[in-house]
């Protein structure tokens, strides 16, 4: 009775009581992913029966996949997560994306630990990068890993399958980090590795160019990439790839190396040509004129090319006999046609020194032709050192008066003052030296050497003097009959102490004197009246006898005075 009032009337307990023990036998709880049979699809709805009391409901959308149709239909056994037994409506609440994810995740742990690559599909754009389906479970694509090369449009890529290395994952946080680049680059070294291997030094094959830079052209050997470089596109200056190449042109290029273990290959064009460098010292020996182009100007010279792929350098101090310190631009200009002189050949180098000025005429050696030495020149005064002035000449040659060369008869720093940047003057030509290109000049030179107006005057002469200046020290005095000036020092004046005072002279007085230094070298003429009266007391007292003689001193003048003014009469 008991038993079937209980079955009559069942109490809530009684109910539950009776509901696990119906599921006893099945192990189905909350949280898990479980099988379930498709009943039917109504609108947008799948009705799935997973083996509870009520069947639960999935929206048709969670069985979608990126780049796939939709397929499913009744009878159809499929995997769910079932988040709740029962809810308000007595429904099982099921999920067919937790139930993709979970067993993504299970599948892509496995893989990721076996460094496998996944399939997946890139569907949205996130900052950074992308998403990626990988078959439930959704990863991200960094913008970096799409590709080896930056991609524009990524637009051909997407909603597409295609196979991603797995970087990174994190189930707890739910981060996957993927890669197409990695798989890319594994690709492309397969096929480079197997391409690299049918390929040679020294073998001649065609190519087309992919992409410019400034140092060469990267050109595709067929699925490999050569590197150009833009001193072995041709024999001649190449100023950039791009004046002789351009993208998507097909080429003919040797192999020049191939790297085994980087697997670089570099190829080169000229090596298909003759090289010019073969007859360039037959064809252009030293000392031979040609005309070439100005190609390329810079700090330190210019380029001429002579021919195709023959260049040399007239360097900044071959391109002018006068103008120094210039910049090549200013001489020169790019593409005009000069003639040009070999200096030198270097062919292990493949240089050609050439000269400019060479095929002009030396100005120093026309201006010798014009002005020998002795020949009078005028100039303007160029500049003021402190060892002379340099004059500007004609033929834009400079030449030099020296200190010593000013005057004849002041030191040349006190001659120099008299001169001034500007002022014209006029020279005589002493040298010209064609090698060490320079001209020596002289202004004394224009008038005559007062040492030679003395003729044969020597120390110990007795000569007439007239004073010019009168100073503390002594007199400057001109000796008469020449043009020769010379100098009476205070002491010289005379032999007593009280009668050497110079103020007693005046300028244009005259009087005799010895001539005591005479140095034609340093130009140095003193005289001396003191030593005059001692040299005229030493004869009178030879001549007339002396002061043991009885006579004085003062007689023995006196009668040589007496003597000398009869003789003159």
């Amino acid at each position: 009775m008991a038993k079937s009032a209980v079955s009559m009337n069942p109490t809530r307990d009684d109910f539950m009581s009776l509901l696990e023990e119906s599921y006893s036998d099945r192990p189905v709880a909350e949280g898990q992913v479980v099988k379930g049979r498709v009943l039917a699809i109504e609108k947008d709805n799948v009705i799935i029966d997973v083996g509870l009391k009520t069947e639960g409901r999935v929206a048709l959308k969670e069985f979608s996949q990126p780049g796939k149709d939709i397929v499913i239909k009744p009878g159809d056994t499929v995997e769910v997560y079932l988040e709740r037994i029962e809810n308000a409506l007595g429904e099982a609440v099921l999920s067919r994306d937790k139930a993709r994810r979970e067993e993504a995740w299970t599948r892509l742990e496995e893989m990721s630990n076996k460094n496998e690559r996944v399939e997946g599909v890139i569907f949205g754009r996130v900052k950074g990068g992308f998403t990626v389906d990988l078959g439930g479970a959704v990863a991200f694509l960094p913008g970096s890993q799409v590709d080896v090369r930056p991609i524009r449009d990524v637009g051909p890529l997407m909603h597409v399958a295609q196979p991603f290395q797995i970087l990174k994952m994190d189930r707890r946080r739910g981060n996957i980090v993927v890669s197409r680049r990695a798989i890319m680059e594994e690709t492309r070294a397969e096929q480079r590795s197997e391409l690299v291997q049918n390929l040679a030094e020294g073998q001649v094959v065609d190519g087309v160019v992919k992409n410019i830079t400034d140092y060469g052209a990267f050109v595709d050997l067929g699925g490999i990439d050569g590197l150009l470089h833009v001193t072995d596109i041709a024999w001649k200056r190449v100023n950039h790839p791009s004046d002789v190449l351009s993208v998507g042109q097909t080429v003919k290029v040797q192999i020049v190396r191939i790297n085994p273990e980087t697997q670089r290959i570099s190829l080169g064009m000229k090596q298909l040509d003759k090289d010019p460098w073969d007859i360039v010292i037959e064809r252009y020996p030293v000392g031979t004129k040609v005309k070439g182009k100005v190609t390329n100007i810079t700090d330190y010279g210019a380029f001429v090319e002579l021919e195709d792929g023959i260049e040399g350098l007239v360097h900044v101090s071959e391109m002018s006999w006068t103008k120094k310190n210039v910049h090549p631009g200013k001489i020169l200009s790019t593409s005009e046609e000069v003639d040009v002189q070999v200096l030198e050949i270097d062919a292990a180098k493949r240089r050609i020194s050439l000269g400019l000025k060479q095929v002009q005429q030396n100005p120093w050696e026309s201006f010798s032709a014009r002005h020998p030495k002795g020949s009078v020149v005028e100039g303007e005064v160029k500049n003021m050192t402190e060892f002379g002035l340099f004059v500007g000449l004609d033929g834009d040659v400079d030449g030099m008066v020296h200190l010593s060369d000013l005057d004849w008869k002041r030191s040349g720093e006190e001659a120099i003052k008299d001169y001034k940047k500007g002022d014209r003057i006029q020279a005589v030509v002493l040298d010209v030296d064609k090698e060490k290109e320079r001209i020596s000049l002289g202004v004394k030179q224009l008038g005559s050497d007062p040492i030679k107006s003395a003729g044969t005057m020597k120390k110990g002469d007795k000569v007439t003097c007239e004073v010019l200046k009168v100073e503390d020290g002594g007199l400057e005095v001109k000796i008469a009959g020449t043009d020769l000036t010379a100098y009476a020092k205070r002491a010289d004046l005379a032999r007593d102490r009280g009668e050497q005072r110079p103020e007693r002279f005046a300028v244009g007085e005259k009087f005799d004197a010895l001539i005591t230094v005479f140095d034609a070298k340093a130009r140095k003429v003193n005289v001396s009246i003191k030593a005059l009266e001692i040299a005229d007391e030493r004869e009178a007292v030879a001549q007339y006898g002396s002061s043991d003689s009885g006579a004085s001193l003062g007689d023995i003048l006196q009668a040589a005075l007496k003597r000398k003014d009869e003789e003159k009469e």
